[in-house]
């Protein structure tokens, strides 16, 4: 490993502390895009969606399990598949354990995915996970939030995701999506983010964003090319 130089303890502090000041600055202008983030506009609901759980069909406002709050990871899963997306089971291995502290917040955080709920249920059982994960297949859910297209739609050329046309080659996609409940009852869409804006989602990520190597992927033949499930590394 080729190495930064190595200074006195006095240089390295007079360095920490001058990136110290656009570290400080950076995390300013972020708290300054969440604050707008939190402006915008919202969308109504306007479809009685529904969805499978262990608590049998459950709407979306069933979803929010009493609380106003709830965010949704689109958990990327085709009915065909035989196990979920080594990704979106990245970014999941963060989630368990913090519905607790979602909750004293008024937040329900799930996962729902294109796939039948026993493929849902032995796939969490396999990798250990206990987070609420539910299934939208057979409603327009998924289609409708962009993170699941028909082939026939992909053959046609670019479909939207990420708020842009694209081609897309893959019937499934992954996202986050909030929503929020209304005062007359209703529910609306606050927020959504697809690509790299789910990289706040991944505490493993940032992790390695501040080593010296960080994600050390630039020589891989694609992004996340190391990526196994949790269960599949050899050592």
């Amino acid at each position: 490993m080729v190495g930064n130089p190595v200074v006195s303890k006095e240089e390295w502090i007079k360095a920490r502390k001058e990136f110290l000041v656009e570290e400080k600055a950076f995390t300013k202008a972020r708290d300054a895009l969440t604050e707008k983030l939190r402006s915008l506009p919202w969308v109504r609901v306007d479809k009685d969606y529904e969805f499978q759980s262990l608590e049998g069909m459950q709407s979306l406002g069933d979803l929010f399990a009493g609380r106003n709050q709830l965010v949704v990871y689109h958990f990327m899963y085709g009915p065909d598949w035989q196990e979920g997306c080594p990704s979106c089971s990245f970014w999941a291995d963060n989630y368990d354990g913090l519905d607790t502290h979602l909750a004293r917040r008024d937040t329900t955080l799930i996962a729902i995915s294109n796939t039948a709920l026993a493929n849902i249920e032995e796939y969490k059982k396999r990798m250990g996970w206990n987070f609420t994960w539910v299934s939208s297949m057979g409603s327009d859910f998924n289609a409708d939030h962009h993170v699941t297209f028909s082939q026939e739609a992909l053959d046609a050329g670019p479909v939207a995701y990420n708020f842009e046309d694209r081609d897309f080659s893959s019937t499934e996609a992954s996202g986050l999506s909030v929503f929020t409940r209304l005062d007359d009852g209703g529910i609306a869409r606050t927020y959504s983010c697809y690509g790299r804006g789910l990289d706040i989602l991944n505490s493993a990520y940032h992790i390695l964003d501040l080593t010296p190597k960080g994600r050390d992927e630039d020589d891989l033949p694609f992004t996340m090319a190391w990526l196994r499930r949790h269960e599949q590394y050899e050592d």
